[in-house]
């Protein structure tokens, strides 16, 4: 019997800070045939509120350092104001949303990052996913959107990459899903050229991968999201799309595909 498709999208770049390009990226992915999984981050929204309260962000190679008082500022911003704007938007265009953090019905677990030589403070690393848990609100009809908040079941709540929880996420339900995972932001795909949004490198496999890297071709912010790509493809999420929105549309537009 073949497995149902499951579609998760995970929602971030500059698209999440812009109203217009948010509301038209709801509106796209409401349209998409359920079951599906949208994941966001916030960490601008999180930085400018933090600020409003006289806490500066502190970051480390661009990750953010979660002290106790970001923790609160992140989890407000995340699983608070962004979480729900976003759930309600998809409720306007009947797509029936349901807001989660990891803590919820123990959706994801997490442990506090190990102190290496950077404190990262209050961040989290995925220990497990509660993927039947999940199964059951795709079943009944709801569309989880999860935030960047997990948990630890010690009543601590931690910071958790987006796009490392939609990987996580991808390849726990896997299991039950043929899955379709897309990392969407404003840019076409993976460039070639960033002075060039029209350079978009078509496919890219582990092998090229390395070699883009070692190229400077790839770095910064893509290559986390790239190594979270290809390892939901070694756990058995079938597609990996990284692109703008109007690959939701259509599987032929511009964007990236992986592929081991």
């Amino acid at each position: 019997m073949d497995k149902q498709h499951l579609h998760i999208v995970k929602i971030g770049g500059n698209i999440i800070d812009d109203q217009q390009q948010l509301s038209k990226f709801l509106a796209d992915f409401a349209l998409l045939p359920s079951p599906k999984i949208l994941v966001h981050g916030g960490g601008k929204k999180a930085t400018a509120v933090a600020a409003d309260m006289g806490l500066q962000a502190n970051m480390h190679n661009g990750r953010r350092i979660t002290d106790s008082a970001q923790i609160e500022v992140v989890t407000m911003v995340y699983a608070g104001l962004l979480n729900k704007k976003i759930v309600a938007q998809l409720q306007a265009f009947d797509c029936n949303a349901l807001g989660l953090s990891g803590a919820d019905a123990n959706c994801i677990q997490a442990h506090k990052r190990v102190v290496e030589n950077i404190d990262y403070g209050f961040a989290g690393d995925i220990d497990s996913v509660n993927a039947h848990a999940i199964h059951a609100f795709l079943q009944a009809c709801f569309t989880p959107v999860f935030c960047a908040i997990t948990h630890d079941k010690q009543q601590q709540l931690l910071n958790t990459n987006a796009d490392t929880i939609a990987s996580a996420l991808a390849a726990a339900m896997s299991a039950m899903y043929t899955v379709e995972l897309s990392y969407v932001f404003e840019l076409k795909g993976v460039l070639e050229n960033p002075k060039d949004p029209d350079s978009v490198i078509r496919q890219i496999t582990l092998e090229s991968y390395h070699k883009l890297v070692a190229d400077k071709v790839i770095s910064a912010g893509m290559i986390p999201k790239l190594h979270n790509g290809f390892d939901a493809l070694k756990k058995g999420v079938k597609t990996v799309k990284i692109g703008n929105a109007s690959q939701l549309k259509s599987p032929t537009a511009c964007g990236t595909n992986l592929q081991l």
